[in-house]
């Protein structure tokens, strides 16, 4: 018999702003109910989550619910694209999901911040929990998705919502996945 693992990778609700202590807004609050009410029929073993406090709060209502422990994981961080503020973020960006070793001054390459959210993966998927939820920001999700389908990239960056919810199924060998939330 073949195990299905499946993560489910959430991209965290509408918050103030990016800082580590960024909370969510009233929307964002209301989006964190809706998450818990769109888990509320698929079997969840474990949660874990960035340490940033808006990825926390977007999957805190659902952890009560289910009563499980959010597990802080300092792989799920945000990206860092440079310690400098770039005018051109937007477009240093796009520049990255093309060449993924490319690192700006103080930040972090693609590859870099890949390999991070790979290796929490990889741990889910080698584990023993069958259903488990990542919390993270939509950057490092899309490394993620990258990693495994390499045609996704900056327009589909672009087109993430906040919330986002994607499902990766792992079955053989092979992993699959599929967009459940817009």
């Amino acid at each position: 018999m073949v195990l299905l693992k499946k993560i489910f990778i959430i991209r965290h609700c509408e918050a103030h702003g990016q800082s580590f202590e960024a909370q969510l807004t009233d929307r964002g609050i209301k989006q964190a109910f809706d998450l818990s009410e769109f888990f509320s029929n698929i079997r969840i073993d474990r949660i874990i989550s960035s340490p940033y406090k808006r990825a926390i709060q977007s999957v805190q209502p659902l952890a009560k619910r289910l009563n499980i422990e959010i597990e802080i994981n300092e792989q799920l961080t945000e990206r860092i694209l440079s310690d400098k503020n770039l005018s051109d973020w937007f477009e240093k960006l796009r520049e990255t999901f093309v060449d993924i070793d490319l690192k700006l001054e103080g930040g972090e390459s693609s590859q870099e911040a890949m390999k991070r959210i790979v290796e929490v993966a990889e741990e889910i998927f080698n584990g023993v929990t069958q259903n488990t939820i990542i919390v993270t920001h939509g950057n490092l999700m899309s490394l993620l998705l990258k990693y495994f389908y390499n045609d996704f990239g900056f327009d589909d960056w672009k087109n993430l919502s906040n919330p986002d919810v994607f499902l990766l199924k792992k079955e053989s060998n092979q992993v699959t996945y599929e967009r459940l939330w817009k």
